[in-house]
């Protein structure tokens, strides 16, 4: 049975998911925006292999613990193929600016829309919802769905960063994330969680 834990992490708070399997001792991690003590003991005490990184899109504020985790834990690092240029750039990523350094990352698997990645018993399937950034992806497992930084509670990802695109996100999030389940939950990059069939009501986006 999977289970999931949220962190907050890096300079902005992103909402970091620890998804695992504690008896099949296997993880995975979303969207580490900055390192977690807290996370990193769990892992540890539980015994946990994390299996992978995955990235919702390439913003610096989702990907400061990338490199520190792909280094501990010996994690490829996964990403959709449109983000190679958001995250190799700190001038596109904005990296600098927030961690006064900046954060060139290449990932280790590139992935397409409607790429499937098996997990344990369960099976992760990828969304590509870009408008945020040219390789936003939204990430189904099960009845979960973490939607990065195009779909929050009540409001949508912003689209005035380097190479947003304001009608992709409207149009990937009426085409491919109203059509699933009403009940599927929402987990977004920031902030708290909602469902599907309570953005599709009332978020004022739409």
């Amino acid at each position: 049975m999977l289970m999931m834990k949220q962190y907050y992490t890096g300079p902005l708070y992103v909402n970091t998911y620890l998804v695992y399997d504690n008896e099949m001792k296997k993880a995975f991690i979303v969207d580490p925006g900055g390192t977690d003590s807290g996370m990193e003991s769990f892992i540890e005490m539980n015994k946990l292999n994390v299996e992978f990184i995955i990235l919702t899109h390439g913003h610096g504020d989702h990907i400061g613990g990338v490199e520190a985790y792909r280094n501990r834990f010996k994690a490829p690092v996964y990403a959709h193929r449109a983000e190679k240029e958001m995250l190799a750039s700190p001038a596109y990523n904005a990296s600098k600016m927030m961690f006064g350094n900046g954060i060139s990352i290449i990932a280790d698997k590139w992935l397409e829309d409607g790429d499937e990645i098996a997990f344990g018993n369960s099976t992760i399937k990828i969304i590509h919802t870009p408008g945020h950034s040219p390789g936003g992806i939204s990430i189904l497992v099960n009845k979960w769905l973490f939607s990065g930084d195009t779909l929050f509670a009540g409001s949508v990802g912003r689209t005035d960063f380097a190479l947003c695109n304001a009608a992709h996100l409207f149009n990937g999030i009426k085409t491919k994330l109203f059509v699933l389940d009403d009940d599927i939950e929402v987990f977004p990059g920031h902030e708290g969680a909602t469902t599907i069939g309570q953005e599709k009501r009332y978020n004022p986006f739409f």
